[in-house]
């Protein structure tokens, strides 16, 4: 039998001879094959996975409090190395004091920072918040874009905060949005190799179809919140059979 190697690009051979060098292309057809089938038995194991979360969370949502869509974005923006807990306590206290896209855009940064301060990277998340509203005033008569592609060029957003702003602003599915949860569960249940979002992201919407896209953030965040934590030992978790 003989093997070509992506990684090497060279054939690897066994045999007694150790010469039985089968043609390249045959080769990579085999291991195009075996790279298929590998792949479909990710998608038939991501589905399982998104059924049982499904059993387990059917109402999975958003857990960020807000009354509009510019106070969307702005507690994602919070959110960022932040429990959704600790936003939704510093939020009514901001929302109250800062009411329309224009009061953020004019507001003091001491002001606001004094005000964010205890979800940490206060300094650069009061930034983001005032130069967001100064660019959606300045480009987009106010309103948070429709877009991912209008969407990323707002100051402090990345395509998590536009995958969690579009789809629950707008019902518009772009992506996955991959927080700490995702990236860790997603990891833990070999979905994916990578740490990076952005190569997680694309892994996870490759093994789903797109309709179970939004859902699936929500469900894998709850059952990391609720099931498997950052220190779960794994004897008891519900998807455990999944961990391999």
């Amino acid at each position: 039998m003989a093997v070509f190697c992506l990684r090497a690009k060279k054939l690897v051979c066994s045999g007694k001879s150790g010469k039985d060098l089968i043609n390249p292309a045959e080769c990579v057809g085999i291991c195009y094959n075996v790279f298929c089938m590998q792949n479909q038995v990710l998608k038939i194991k991501a589905l399982a996975i998104n059924r049982a979360l499904k059993k387990l969370h059917p109402d999975a949502r958003i857990a960020l409090t807000f009354k509009n869509n510019f106070e969307l974005l702005v507690a994602v923006i919070l959110s960022a190395q932040c429990t959704d807990k600790k936003v939704n306590q510093i939020t009514p206290q901001l929302f109250k004091k800062y009411r329309t896209v224009r009061a953020y855009a004019a507001a003091s940064p001491r002001d606001m920072e004094a005000l964010v301060h205890s979800c940490g990277f206060y300094r650069a998340k009061t930034k983001n918040i005032i130069g967001a509203a100064k660019y959606l005033l300045a480009h987009h008569k106010g309103q948070v874009p429709k877009t991912m592609k209008e969407i990323l060029h707002v100051p402090g957003v990345a395509r998590k905060t536009g995958n969690v702003v579009l789809g629950n602003a707008y019902g518009v599915v772009e992506g996955i949005a991959v927080d700490t949860h995702v990236i860790r569960l997603s990891r833990l249940f070999r979905l994916t190799k990578h740490h990076d979002p952005v190569k997680i992201e694309s892994d996870l919407m490759t093994l789903l179809p797109k309709k179970k896209w939004f859902p699936f953030t929500y469900r894998l965040i709850n059952y990391g919140r609720t099931h498997c934590t950052a220190r779960c030992k794994h004897e008891v978790c519900p998807l455990r059979k999944y961990i391999v």
